[in-house]
C-alpha cells in the first residue's frame, strides 16, 4: 500500500512538474507583456504599437476564439506600462512584468535601442522577447536565444526596390548608392550593396554623407560621373528632402531613385511637390497593401488574422480615434498573431518551446509574410515600395502588395518643371 502510494505521489509530482515548466497549468489566460512608448521621444510610434496591439489581441478573443493550448481555448490578455522612451524604464519594467505580472511573453519598446536594452534582461529570465520595432541587426548578433522579430531588418530596406529594377529592367546594371553616415543607414547600405552584387548589378558609387549635412553637392557631383542607372540612398527625413533637391539643382537623372526613412512622408511630397513625383521609399507596411488570404494561399503559405479593412476597424476601436494606422501599428499587431501561432505550434507556452515553434513558422497576414532565422532575424517579411505619381503615395511592389503599377523610368526633373507627372505606361 505504502509502494503504491509512494509511485501515486511520485507520478503526481512529475505531471505537476511538467505543467508548470509548459506553463500551461490551469491557464486561464495568455498574458503579453510589454514596455510600451506612451510618452518621450517615441510616443507617436508606441501609440500606434498599442493599438496594433489591441486590435489583433481583440480579434484574437473575439473572432478567432481565443489561443488553443493544453486542449482548450483561452484568452489573450494586455498588460503594458510607460516606459517613457528610456532605456533604464524599459529594463526596470520588464523586471517588473516577468516577476510580479507573470506574463508569458514580452514584447519589446519600440526603436532598436530600447529592444537591444531589454534583451539581456528577458535573457536572464529565458523568457521569449518579440521585436517590433527594432530593426537594426546587431540585436541579432549578440547570440540572444529568446528574441525573435517582427519588423524587418535594415539590410533588406532596399532588397525590394533591388528586386523591382531587376525584374522590370534586365538592361539596368549600374546602381549608385548614397546614404547618410549613421549606424542605421549604413547597416541599410551594407545590405544594398551585397545584395546588389548578388542580382548581377555593378556598384559604380558608394559613399556615406555626415549626419546634419546642409550641402550634398560634392558628394552628388562625384555621383553623377559616375553616370548610374538608379539610386538608392537617404536617412532621414531632412537629408533626403536636400537629397532630391539638390539631384534636381544638379540636374541628376536616373530611371529611378529611392530614398530611406523621407520619401514615403506625405511631408516629403508636400515640401518638394512637383519635384518628388516619381521618387520611390520602401515601407514595412502601407495603408492600401494587397495582402489576402488569396495571395497567401497562391504563395502557399497559411493566413491568419483580420483582412486590412477589419483591422482598420478594430484600430480605430482600440484608441478611439478616427486615425489610419501606420507600419508601427501594423508590425505590433501582427506580432500578436504570430506569438498566437508560435502556442499552439508548441501546444505550450514555455518560452523555450514557443520559441522552437517561431522559428518553424511561415505564414502571411495583413502585414505580409514571416519567416525567421536561426538567429530570431526576420527573413519572410519584404519591405513594401512606395512611389509618388500624381501626388499620391502608391505601392509598386512587391506584386502581391501592389496598389498599382511603377512608373519606370521616372520623369527627368526637367521634365516635372515643366509639369510632368509620374504615370505607369
Amino acid at each position: 500500500m505504502k509502494r503504491k502510494c509512494l509511485v501515486l505521489v511520485v507520478g503526481s509530482i512529475a505531471i505537476l512538474g511538467f505543467l508548470f515548466t509548459t506553463n500551461t497549468f490551469a491557464a486561464s489566460k495568455v498574458v503579453i507583456g510589454h514596455p510600451a512608448c506612451l510618452s518621450g521621444k517615441y510616443a507617436k510610434a508606441g501609440e500606434q504599437a498599442i493599438g496594433g496591439i489591441k486590435a489583433c489581441v481583440n480579434w484574437v478573443n473575439s473572432v478567432y476564439g481565443g489561443v488553443k493550448v493544453a486542449g482548450k481555448k483561452v484568452p489573450l490578455s494586455y498588460k503594458y506600462y510607460d516606459c517613457e522612451s528610456k532605456k533604464e524604464a524599459v529594463t526596470s519594467l520588464i523586471g517588473r512584468l516577468v516577476t510580479v505580472d507573470k506574463v508569458n511573453v514580452v514584447f519589446s519598446a519600440y526603436s532598436s535601442g530600447l529592444t537591444l536594452r531589454g534583451a539581456p534582461v528577458t535573457e536572464s529570465h529565458k523568457m521569449l522577447y518579440m521585436d517590433h520595432g527594432g530593426a537594426n541587426n546587431k540585436i541579432f548578433r549578440q547570440g540572444f536565444r529568446y528574441v525573435v522579430q517582427t519588423i524587418g531588418p535594415a539590410t533588406n530596406y532596399h532588397r525590394g526596390t533591388l528586386n523591382m529594377i531587376h525584374k522590370i529592367d534586365p538592361k539596368a546594371k549600374k546602381v549608385a548608392l548614397a546614404y547618410e553616415d549613421s549606424e542605421f543607414a549604413k547597416m541599410v547600405m551594407h545590405g544594398a550593396e551585397k545584395y546588389a552584387k548578388k542580382l548581377g548589378f555593378n556598384v559604380v558609387f558608394a559613399r556615406t554623407y555626415p549626419k546634419g549635412v546642409s550641402d550634398l553637392t560634392p558628394l552628388l557631383s562625384a555621383l553623377k560621373a559616375s553616370k548610374p542607372d538608379f539610386i538608392l540612398g537617404g536617412g532621414h527625413f531632412e537629408d533626403g528632402q536636400l537629397f532630391n533637391r539638390q539631384m534636381a539643382d544638379l540636374d541628376i537623372d536616373a530611371k529611378a531613385l529611392s530614398l530611406i526613412a523621407a520619401a514615403t512622408l506625405p511631408a516629403f511630397y508636400k515640401a518638394l511637390t512637383s519635384m518628388a513625383e516619381g521618387v520611390m521609399g520602401p515601407s514595412h507596411w502601407e495603408y492600401g497593401v494587397k495582402y489576402s488570404a488569396d495571395e497567401a494561399k497562391k504563395v502557399g503559405v497559411n493566413w491568419i488574422g483580420p483582412n486590412q479593412d477589419e483591422f482598420v476597424a478594430l484600430f480605430k476601436k482600440a484608441l478611439g480615434k478616427d486615425v489610419i494606422p501606420d507600419y508601427h501599428a501594423a508590425e505590433a499587431g501582427a506580432q500578436v498573431l504570430a506569438y498566437v501561432l508560435g502556442v499552439e505550434k508548441a501546444n505550450s507556452l514555455n518560452s523555450d518551446k514557443v520559441r522552437a515553434a517561431l522559428g518553424e513558422l511561415k505564414f502571411m497576414s495583413f502585414y505580409g509574410g514571416w519567416d525567421v532565422d536561426d538567429t530570431g532575424l526576420q527573413v519572410g517579411h519584404s519591405m513594401v515600395d512606395v512611389q509618388w505619381q500624381m501626388g499620391k503615395r502608391i505601392i509598386v511592389w512587391p506584386k502581391e502588395a501592389q496598389t498599382g503599377d511603377p512608373c519606370y523610368p521616372m520623369p527627368t526633373f526637367a521634365e516635372k518643371a515643366k509639369g510632368k507627372v509620374a504615370a505607369p505606361k
